[in-house]
């Protein structure tokens, strides 16, 4: 298995691209948010992970005979993050075009002929609201497979030292004699 390591500036430089570079966001901005959710990510998927010296993510994990290792995030966990982050996005919209919702209530202006229709914010907040629980449930997702794929067993039951026997010609019924 190869782990690759990621930098907070390389997981809000994916976010930023994967949004579309949009004016309105900075990579630097994405990177406070990320650093700031260190703690979440830890609740979400049951690890330890802290900021370093240097502002990067790490865990250290402590083995029984007191030996440590240091490991930064690495994919997984970046791309927990960066749903983490869409989430976050989608809600910032839909509560920015909430809080505009009652200050604009004209929808369409005629005259002389001409007309001006502007568009309908509550359908735009349907929409994000609807792009924003796809993300969620991505993001639910992710957090599983994490889970499932870090588990390990605690015990595992039966004696797997003994060959068992079998009846001959008996390919469906494995009864033991």
């Amino acid at each position: 298995v190869i782990y690759i390591e990621m930098k907070v500036v390389d997981i809000a430089d994916d976010i930023f691209r994967e949004l579309g570079s949009p004016s309105t966001l900075s990579i630097p901005a994405i990177a406070f948010y990320v650093r700031g959710s260190v703690g979440s990510l830890n609740n979400y998927i049951n690890t330890t992970f802290e900021l370093n010296d240097a502002l990067e993510i790490e865990e250290t994990i402590t083995y029984t005979n007191g030996t440590t290792r240091t490991n930064e995030i690495g994919i997984s966990e970046a791309s927990i993050l960066k749903k983490m982050y869409l989430v976050h996005f989608y809600d910032k919209k839909i509560r920015t075009n909430l809080t505009s919702l009652d200050s604009d209530t004209i929808v369409e202006v005629s005259d002389q002929g001409s007309s001006v229709r502007k568009v309908n914010k509550n359908e735009i907040s349907k929409t994000l609201l609807s792009i924003r629980n796809q993300e969620y449930e991505g993001l639910q997702k992710l957090i599983s497979q994490y889970k499932i794929s870090q588990s390990s067993p605690h015990q595992v039951m039966g004696d797997d030292t003994v060959e068992g026997f079998y009846q001959k010609g008996d390919s469906f019924n494995r009864t033991r004699i």
